[in-house]
């Protein structure tokens, strides 16, 4: 549990840096005229994101660690991150866990982009059901799942009207 306990706090370091990391990028867009969208469902992502940490840690003290399950969902915990920080290379200062969009800045169809639409969400939907199951906590996985569907639903339409009116 304690392995576990660290890995889910290195997570949330994670994700500490992405806002850091997103902070500066939002700076640089506004600062070149950038315009923000679905700002409504923004909070809602970062409690749903912050509760599938908790939910983790605090469903694991009640699961056992299966090796069968728990090795192979590392494996796809830790290749998630490995997307998700590819594609804020590939943005470079572009990338924001908010919708910012620069008016006359090319899409970007580099790196994963080659492949996916959103390959972060991709790498938001494989981490949401990988980290839980790491320690069995399939109830956290399940319900992250589901709501992350939805929120994603909502937030992918509003990325991409976004970037249709920035095209325009």
């Amino acid at each position: 549990m304690v392995s576990y306990t660290i890995l889910v706090l290195a997570v949330g370091l994670e994700r500490v840096a992405e806002l850091v990391v997103a902070l500066r990028n939002a700076r640089w867009s506004f600062a070149r005229g950038g315009r923000e969208f679905g700002r409504g469902h923004y909070p809602v992502m970062v409690v749903l994101h912050t509760a599938l940490l908790a939910g983790c840690l605090a469903e694991a003290w009640h699961r056992p660690f299966l090796p069968w399950l728990g090795w192979p969902m590392l494996v796809l915990a830790v290749a998630a991150q490995g997307l998700r920080w590819w594609c804020i290379r590939t943005l470079g200062p572009q990338w924001n866990t908010r919708i910012i969009v620069v008016p006359g800045l090319p899409l970007v169809s580099g790196g994963p982009y080659r492949w996916f639409a959103h390959p972060n969400y991709v790498a938001v939907v494989v981490e949401g059901f990988a980290l839980p199951l790491v320690h069995t906590a399939w109830i956290t996985a399940l319900t992250f799942t589901v709501l992350n569907a939805a929120l994603l639903t909502v937030r992918i339409r509003a990325e991409n009207a976004a970037l249709r009116i920035a095209a325009a």
